[in-house]
């Protein structure tokens, strides 16, 4: 599988404008592209499957651990012609103290892939070449293919880090202008998902692949992606469950409101033996027919709060539903729908809590320990996952957690209520074997 990883020296380079160009440039090819995001990001494998036709997936070495970093990559990428993966923050950052794990640079080593390096040269003449070749020789395992300079001023300026990069050995595969940045909106998570604007999205998808087009060289990118070895070992699967009698229905949020979801948890849902079907909290009045089960993933219920409250029909539904017994699992923003209210507005009271945007981020990776027996996981399960919200939530009194939280400190965190886990915790089912099989279980459970 030719494939290339698009990294960068910092945030800010203009990785995911890059890397979303060349996926739209490529397919515009005719090319079948696979889209590839490594770490926890949500947000830009909305705009990649824009750019592609195919499902955004993600590689993260925390949550997955390394061993699948390869196989989910060759299932995410079968049958495509070529696989560009997008890079997380600067090349070598990763899971905060514990070296190069979940970093850009492992996942590429991990991979075999040539990186290309978008390097914000607005700022810089000569020095480029110093930040360049200080990147390529820092790890002798990470091979640095070229580089793609952005934000470049004028036609003056481009001679000057061209002249430069000479010495550094490394093509200068692209350049782009300073004057010709792509408007993605931005707010408190980052970009505005695609689910919320997508008109202008796919607008701006087609301005960063013409950008692209013409700034960069295509035929020598694509030569370039050509160069990495095979991969051995097999393409992960989820694993086939035989369930007796009817395939339980599992009712999956999704709308504006909650875009967080990997792919993989609908593909293992359905391999364990459910019918997953999607639904829109925002405009929905009743839970898919026959639902025995409820997947409620992260996004921005905050934004749409006014919405979420109004639909009062589809409020009572989740609470009767969850009031039943029936599994419910939430994630963040499904933590904050299942509320008695957020941000002075009602949602649906499954739980004991107000939850209210605060100015604070919470990020970062996390160790946890199920604390409780639930329809995700079994007491003293251990799973990696990954927060990442501004909201606070209040509990009343008495909540069973849903996890013990090991890093960054000893806490506990989430609710176990009946049939409902909910919790801000993200976690990829991937990479928690079991999970899905176990939800399914106790969905076909419920009458």
């Amino acid at each position: 599988m030719p494939r290339l990883v698009i990294a960068a020296p910092a945030s800010g380079s203009g990785k995911t404008t890059v890397a979303t160009g060349l996926m739209a440039a490529f397919a515009a090819r005719g090319l079948a592209v696979s889209p590839h995001k490594v770490g926890p990001d949500y947000i830009d494998p909305g705009y990649h499957a824009l750019a592609t036709g195919r499902p955004g997936r993600n590689l993260d070495a925390y949550m997955c651990g390394t061993g699948l970093i390869a196989p989910l990559f060759a299932h995410g990428s079968a049958g495509c012609d070529l696989a560009v993966v997008e890079g997380v923050m600067g090349l070598f950052d990763g899971a905060s103290g514990q070296g190069e794990l979940a970093s850009t640079a492992q996942v590429a080593k991990l991979l075999r892939a040539p990186v290309v390096l978008v390097v914000d040269a607005s700022s810089q003449s000569r020095s480029v070449a110093a930040l360049v070749h200080g990147f390529a020789a820092w790890d002798p395992g990470v091979r640095i293919g070229g580089v793609i300079l952005n934000k470049v001023a004028s036609d003056r300026h481009e001679t000057l880090l061209r002249d430069a990069l000479e010495e550094s050995g490394l093509p200068v595969l692209g350049v782009l202008r300073r004057a010709a940045q792509v408007e993605t909106p931005s707010r408190h998570l980052g970009l505005v998902p695609v689910a919320e604007r997508r008109m202008d999205a796919v607008d701006a998808v087609a301005a960063m692949g013409e950008r692209v087009r013409t700034g960069c060289d295509m035929d020598a990118l694509l030569a370039l992606a050509r160069t990495a070895p095979p991969l051995a070992g097999e393409a992960w699967e989820p694993e086939p469950y035989t369930v007796s009698g009817r395939r339980p229905v599992v009712a999956v949020a999704g709308g504006a409101a909650f875009t967080f979801a990997y792919a993989e948890h609908a593909e293992l849902l359905t391999a364990a033996g459910a019918e997953v079907v999607p639904f829109d909290p925002l405009h929905d009045e009743k839970l898919p027919e026959g639902t025995a089960g409820l997947v409620i993933g992260g996004g921005f219920p905050e934004v749409y709060a006014p919405e979420l409250s109004a639909n009062e029909p589809l409020r009572r539904a989740v609470t009767a539903l969850a009031e039943s017994g029936a599994p419910v699992a939430a994630e963040c923003a499904g933590l904050l729908y299942l509320a008695r209210e957020l941000d002075g507005r009602p949602m649906c009271g499954v739980l004991d809590a107000s939850a209210r945007m605060s100015g604070r981020l919470t990020l970062g990776y996390r160790e946890a320990v199920a604390v409780a027996d639930s329809s995700l996981a079994a007491a003293g399960t251990r799973v990696r996952g990954h927060e990442f919200h501004r909201t606070v939530l209040e509990p009343g009194s008495g909540p069973v957690p849903a996890w013990g939280m090991h890093l960054p400190e000893r806490r506990v965190e989430g609710f176990v209520r009946g049939g409902v886990h909910a919790s801000y915790l993200h976690t990829h089912w991937a990479g928690a074997p079991g999970t899905a099989r176990r939800f399914v279980e106790r969905c076909g459970a419920v009458r």
